[in-house]
């Protein structure tokens, strides 16, 4: 920068600190250390008044880099569900890790038909054999930042939801019985009779997008 006019009757310096802020003035003016710097952090996103069914209060971040899950679920051949969630512009912390939220971190929650099931630091987790019952569920996973509040995008959690359908176990297959009718007169007989099992469908898992539209 170049002045057009005059000389200044006083130089004032301006030191650059190591935090980053640069400081003008007399030595009575105090300036943030880095240890205030790191216990007052920016806050991140913005909390809402809206809250999930546990009251979770949700943390709403711009589309922009936002945190996104997809749930897959698949039957085993253990007769249970193999969990995977795949995960974007996120990734968890330890269990460690400071009560705060802090951009693209933190854990997932995993719910079965609205009911908490497990929370996740990994990205895939099982379902136990007979755990569901007979009929269609709904798996969710929801993600949270580290102070417990729920990651949010248009005031809406993010989330991903998979329908899955459990079937009724196959019947054990019944041994074959053939019938002879007592013996009559000469020539006299009946035909041999035979019992089949049943046919049932096979028990089929399907992912499906959120219910929010989001992260699918």
């Amino acid at each position: 920068m170049s002045w057009s006019r005059g000389v200044l009757p006083a130089v004032v310096v301006c030191v650059l600190l190591v935090t980053g802020s640069a400081g003008c003035g007399s030595d009575d003016a105090s300036a943030p250390t880095g240890q205030e710097s790191a216990m007052s952090p920016s806050p991140v996103g913005k909390v809402l008044d809206d809250t999930d069914d546990d009251g979770r209060h949700y943390r709403e971040v711009g589309k922009k880099g936002a945190p996104q899950v997809a749930v897959e679920v698949q039957p085993d051949a253990a007769g249970g569900w193999d969990v995977r969630l795949n995960l974007r512009d996120f990734r968890f912390s330890p269990g460690d890790a400071e009560a705060r939220a802090v951009t693209g971190r933190g854990t997932a929650r995993l719910f079965v038909d609205d009911r908490p099931l497990a929370d996740l630091r990994d990205t895939s987790f099982r379902i136990a054999e007979g755990y569901l019952a007979h009929g269609t569920h709904q798996v969710t996973a929801r993600l949270y930042a580290d102070d417990g509040t729920v990651w949010a995008v248009d005031g809406k959690p993010v989330e991903s939801t998979a329908d899955i359908t459990a079937s009724e176990p196959e019947p054990e297959p019944e041994p074959s019985s053939a019938s002879q009718s007592p013996v009559g007169e000469p020539g006299s007989s009946s035909p041999s009779v035979l019992s089949a099992p049943g046919t049932f469908p096979r028990t089929e898992g399907q992912g499906s997008p959120d219910r929010g539209g989001k992260a699918s």
